[in-house]
């Protein structure tokens, strides 16, 4: 005997239903290839041009198509950016994934579903509302192409949603009119098949004497099917809603980068894309004289660094945007470009490892691969962006770096920032600034007779002169080396010279301290013993976690890292507290072991705070491993 159907419209939970305004996770479950990333987007931004701050996050397979892929929206009035964990309402439309994403959603939440195939009551939660909409019935009844029944049953949830949250359904059509700017004939059918889904629903769930019966633990709820709705407001300000490699690309084009190399690789490569399209809208030569810039795609990362580590030997900003996978085979020459101090600018936009790994999870993983990266002793500097405005800061600043201190700069985004779009604070760019190019002799300083030794401490900040080929005639050459040599760079074997060379090394990286983006401190308001260290893609959801630690009792001082070498004030930061908690998205504490070989602190009084599951931290997660260890166990003085 089969088991009783679900009912086919609304059914109601045991518990009461959540009531939320303009607070609230949807998550979408699909199936990659299936055309659901339009529409889904589509969904985020109408959200966001009513005023309210929305931030959507998408999960996708490494394959092409068929596996599971989800689209999880946090709509946020207050403007949480990070991910919250737990889901609110959940649109089921990938049957293989069904069981795991119904065990999301919090009590008393939504699940949203194609009800055309009727389902057994086992795959349903006591405590979830249950809204079914027969999509599949309702585009076989009016498409007779596959495909159309299959995109326009994605733009047909969008409107079920629509009227289910009480979005403004123009916000949507003129959305869909700008998509489809460039096919205006794809615009009318789009927004048929948008109030298809909006009429279905006014007609058969929003009718009050269809479902009085069916949701007793909604009444009392407005008249509209569910508790969660979309208010307008004005929360979202001048901020603007961009991925951080196109912002990454943008601050290259604005730092004065003119070469890209790259080999393409899950998730960097729409950065250099990206930088190309940038370059041929602001780099083209005005009077159709040619190109100002160079982007080759290389065989693989090998050559793609080698072409960078030369064009910053020959004077050119030049930059490579890869990931995990990349720089262990860039590390050779990454360790040339070091010990030979060519300026390059390495943009490594991280997941998860090794190996393979995740291709499309994110992880800050490649923390101590890239501090070290290459044999023998070296040490990288590092710029961790928190959103995608501090990848358009730091991909300029870290040009500027580069040619500072003459050696390779790391900026360590990661897939979570790098391919998800987020509102950020909008670019400002000085146009009277200018590129540091740190110290470069001229032809003039040569002719006048100044003293030019490749490799020597003029000043005691180890940082040497360079010059750049063709300076002069006959002065200023040098011959460029991976061997050891001496202060005029003539090849040397000799041990002083060796070692001489590598103290300077460490005086360069010890001058980047003051030179690198400062941390951000961010204190409790109230005297607090214990302090939390983060960086990068962690910002979002820790800045949650910090007040709703606050309201429970909880009371920490914050230091958002932004760089390393760390600056003194993160050694201040650890030793004004009696323990510091190290929040990080790796299995190993990558940065809490630079913490404690930079400072040779007690390593107990740093206390890992780890997730590496290849999702996006949440609050909820930092609350709940921090207050564990903050309070004592139940039943224990």
């Amino acid at each position: 005997m089969n088991a009783p159907a679900a009912p086919a419209t609304m059914a109601s939970a045991r518990t009461p239903a959540l009531v939320a305004v303009n607070d609230f996770v949807v998550k979408f479950a699909n199936v990659n290839g299936s055309g659901s990333a339009s529409a889904n987007e589509l969904f985020a931004k109408a959200i966001l041009r009513m005023g309210v701050p929305v931030s959507p996050r998408n999960i996708f397979p490494s394959n092409i198509q068929g596996l599971p892929t989800w689209y999880e929206v946090r709509v946020s009035g207050r403007g949480w950016l990070g991910r919250r964990g737990g889901v609110d309402l959940l649109v089921a439309m990938n049957p293989q994934t069904w069981d795991a994403d119904v065990a999301e959603i919090e009590p008393g939440g939504y699940l949203f579903h194609d009800n055309s195939k009727p389902l057994p009551r086992s795959k349903f939660r006591d405590d979830v509302n249950v809204i079914g909409v027969p999509l599949t019935e309702i585009c076989n009844a009016t498409y007779s192409d596959p495909r159309q029944r299959q995109l326009f049953k994605n733009i047909m949830y969008i409107g079920a949603l629509s009227v289910l949250l009480d979005m403004d359904v123009a916000v949507i059509e003129a959305l869909i009119g700008e998509q489809y700017r460039s096919k205006p004939q794809l615009q009318t059918p789009n927004i048929e098949a948008l109030h298809l889904g909006r009429n279905w629903v006014r007609e058969h769930v929003l009718d009050a004497d269809a479902c009085a019966t069916a949701r007793p633990s909604m009444s009392g709820l407005p008249n509209k099917g569910i508790g969660l709705r979309v208010q307008r407001a004005d929360a979202v300000g001048d901020r603007i809603f961009v991925e951080g490699n196109a912002a990454a690309a943008l601050g290259c084009v604005y730092g004065g980068a003119t070469v890209c190399a790259w080999y393409p690789i899950t998730p960097s490569s729409s950065l250099a894309e990206a930088f190309q399209k940038y370059c041929q809208k602001f780099r083209a030569a005005p009077d159709g004289g040619g190109n100002r810039y160079a982007v080759i795609q290389a065989e693989d990362e090998i050559a793609s660094i080698g072409m960078v580590v030369g064009a910053g030997w020959n004077g050119a900003r030049a930059f490579t945007s890869t990931s995990g996978p990349g720089i262990s085979l860039m590390n050779e020459f990454i360790g040339l470009a070091y010990f030979a101090e060519i300026p390059v600018t390495i943009i490594d936009v991280q997941r998860g490892g090794p190996s393979t790994g995740m291709p499309t999870r994110t992880q800050q993983s490649d923390i101590l691969a890239c501090a070290h990266a290459s044999h023998g002793d070296t040490r990288h500097v590092l710029l961790f962006p928190e959103d995608p405005h501090e990848c358009f800061e730091f991909a300029a600043a870290a040009l500027d770096l580069a040619d500072r201190l003459q050696t390779p700069v790391f900026v360590m985004s990661d897939l979570d920032i790098g391919m998800n779009q987020r509102l950020c604070a909008p670019f400002a760019w000085d146009d009277a600034r200018g590129y540091d190019r740190g110290k470069v002799m001229t032809a003039a300083q040569l002719e006048a007779g100044c003293e030019f030794a490749r490799y020597k401490d003029v000043d005691g900040d180890g940082i040497p002169w360079r010059t750049w080929p063709g300076t002069h005639p006959d002065k200023g050459a040098y011959f460029t080396r991976g061997t050891s040599r001496d202060p005029q760079a003539k090849y040397s074997e000799r041990g002083p010279d060796y070692v001489y060379n590598m103290e300077r090394l460490l005086r360069k990286f010890d001058t980047a301290r003051s030179l690198v983006p400062q941390p951000v401190l961010r204190q409790a308001g109230q005297p607090a013993r214990h302090g939390v260290l983060y960086f990068g893609s962690t910002a979002p959801a820790m800045d949650e976690a910090l007040e709703r630690l606050l309201a429970d009792g909880i009371a920490l001082d914050a230091l958002r890292v932004r760089a390393y070498p760390f600056p003194e004030a993160v050694r201040a930061f650890i030793l004004a507290h009696e323990s510091v908690f190290v929040v990080e998205q790796n299995r190993d504490g990558q940065l809490r072991t630079l913490l404690v070989d930079a400072f040779e602190v007690d390593p107990a009084r740093l206390l890992a705070v780890l997730h590496y599951d290849g999702t996006p931290i949440t609050a909820r997660f930092i609350v709940d491993a921090i207050s564990g260890r903050l309070r004592p166990a139940p039943g224990v003085a």
